[in-house]
């Protein structure tokens, strides 16, 4: 069957002809953005129109005062007029296009993390709902009852669904008492020691946690100053693994001491890969010639980028098995992390593809192709989220005083024990010391979804002796950090604060995506550091001392404070 090539009229064009087409399965097309090919920045082309518009109105409405006043045609214009009438014509059909979208967007089918962009987006909005999955509160036709005793004892009968004590009481900290109160008839356990109040639970309601009982304190330490690209950030780890932050913490010193670490990254493209089944694998093989075509490039970046102001298509790869096809779509996703935005612009291609491929069973939105928190090959050849390198030069007598060893003990270690080891192990990604120790307390200290720890802890450190064998080069490449610095659990207040001490809360607004880079980098400099002050300590023979010594209880803080040193 011959593919039909749709083509999707790209924004100027659109505008000007209104020649928009259609959108498969949806049955109408949502208009694009009105800045999504203007030369300048949005900001400026605003202020540009906004004073066009403002100055042709003014102008126009004293020359049309002027003419009653002296008895003129008002139809009778000149030049100037004319000029004055199709800049106001022209400003108000851009304003209108812009800001009109936009608005009319944000009603229809606004995501949480496009809305996390706008300025006071969360300001005064009602408090999501519960995730659907549980039920609607509004199919619970009985009565609630008022009093706590009541409520309890019908939640611990059945009568009464626990996941709609939050709509139906207006209480988040009430409904999660009482409901904590019915577990603990349910179960005869007390819970004590989890602790209910001190708690905002109203701001993770239908977005962080269903079905809360109270919430798990974890220790935040900081590790730094971390010197990096120039920049000193001191940095937040959510751990209960003693020496973790101590030993993290060394590794800061010696980089800071030696002059700091640079990093680079080297791409940054969130993925997710659906799934669709054909008839044949012959038909299969169309629809991957199709999406793979550079000529169809332009065609599906335009329906993809309509679901989102930030997520924009960089590229589509496909891979088949029998009449099955994964596609793996990568995109940029501004200062979110991205789940939802791509999963959202990967559902517009779908449905756009249904009408030239009716044939086209969709089996998933995930195939597994993506691949999110899970070890795959993929992510470690192709990345996923930002890609990031980071490396230092330590100078051997950082390594001798600080780290109490030497160059040569740790360049043989990083290749018997990370190199060589890791191949004999068979593993994928792990050719690192415990990358996945540093990153996951970052993710958890910063609100990041501690799950994809799995992809985000790829690495491979290198080691390696440089001035003539005196100082040492160590490098971690991280192909898959996933990260973002809005949505999900970011915008918790104990979260909120650890990203804003790092100088990356919430959205850059000069540069969308910048604070989620940078967070990225930071945490490839905390692995960097990790990785430089464990080695050392197993080349020196100090590990099982060290943890013998420090990671036991113990009220003296000196031995911490001289773990650190």
């Amino acid at each position: 069957m011959e593919v039909r090539q749709r083509r999707v009229a790209p924004p100027g064009v659109a505008a000007a002809g209104g020649a928009a087409r259609r959108s498969a399965g949806a049955g109408a097309t949502r208009a694009l953005q009105a800045g999504d090919a203007l030369p300048l920045p949005i900001r400026h082309t605003n202020l540009i129109f906004s004073a066009l518009f403002a100055a042709s109105l003014a102008y126009l409405m004293r020359r049309w005062r002027e003419k009653i006043r002296s008895s003129t045609p008002l139809h009778v214009l000149g030049l100037t007029e004319i000029l004055a009438v199709f800049g106001l014509v022209a400003s108000l059909i851009y304003l209108l296009s812009f800001f009109g979208i936009a608005f009319v967007q944000s009603i229809v089918s606004s995501t949480d993390e496009d809305e996390d962009f706008l300025v006071g987006s969360r300001a005064g909005a009602p408090a999501p709902a519960q995730c659907g999955l549980l039920g609607s509160a509004d199919a619970v036709t009985e009565k609630m009852p008022e009093e706590d005793e009541e409520i309890v004892a019908s939640v611990v009968s059945g009568k009464t669904p626990s996941y709609v004590l939050e709509t139906k009481l207006g209480d988040c900290r009430r409904a999660a008492g009482l409901r904590r109160e019915a577990v603990r008839r349910i179960t005869g356990r007390q819970i004590e020691g989890l602790p209910l109040d001190g708690f905002d639970y109203a701001s993770i309601l239908g977005q962080c946690c269903e079905l809360p009982v109270g919430y798990v304190q974890l220790p935040v330490g900081i590790a730094g100053p971390l010197l990096l690209d120039g920049q000193r950030f001191y940095v937040p780890m959510a751990t209960t693994e003693g020496c973790l932050v101590a030993s993290t913490n060394r590794g800061c010193k010696a980089i800071a001491e030696s002059g700091g670490a640079t990093s680079v990254v080297l791409r940054d493209a969130m993925t997710r890969a659906p799934v669709a089944r054909f008839p044949t694998a012959r038909r299969a093989a169309e629809l991957k010639a199709f999406l793979e075509d550079p000529a169809n490039f332009d065609t599906l970046s335009v329906v993809f980028n309509r679901s989102s102001r930030f997520g924009r298509l960089q590229g589509v790869q496909c891979a088949m098995a029998g009449r099955n096809i994964y596609m793996r779509f990568s995109c940029s996703t501004g200062d979110a992390m991205g789940m939802n935005m791509i999963s959202k612009g990967v559902q517009n291609v779908l449905d756009y593809l249904q009408d030239d491929f009716p044939d086209m069973d969709v089996i998933s939105i995930s195939g597994n192709f993506c691949s999110d928190k899970k070890p795959a090959a993929v992510n470690w050849i192709e990345g996923r989220g930002k890609s990031v390198v980071c490396e230092a030069v330590i100078n051997e007598e950082i390594v001798r005083k600080v780290l109490k060893t030497n160059v040569q003990s740790l360049v043989e270690l990083n290749v018997i024990k990370n190199l060589a080891g890791s191949a004999v192990a068979g593993a994928l990604g792990g050719f690192n010391a415990h990358a996945s120790n540093i990153v996951t307390a970052i993710f958890i200290a910063t609100g990041q979804d501690p799950a994809q720890n799995v992809e985000s802890s790829h690495c491979i450190t290198m080691l390696e002796a440089v001035n003539d064998g005196k100082d040492l080069h160590i490098s971690v490449t991280m192909p898959s950090i996933e990260v973002g610095t809005v949505g999900g659990g970011t915008q918790l207040a104990s979260q909120s604060a650890c990203l804003d001490l790092l100088g990356v809360k919430g959205a850059n607004r000069e540069s969308p995506g910048s604070n989620a880079r940078l967070l990225a980098t930071v945490v490839a400099g905390g692995v960097l550091a990790g990785e430089l002050s464990l080695l050392s300590a197993l080349a020196a023979g100090q590990l099982v001392k060290s943890h013998m010594k420090y990671n036991r209880s113990s009220r003296d803080m000196s031995k911490a404070a001289s773990l650190s040193s």
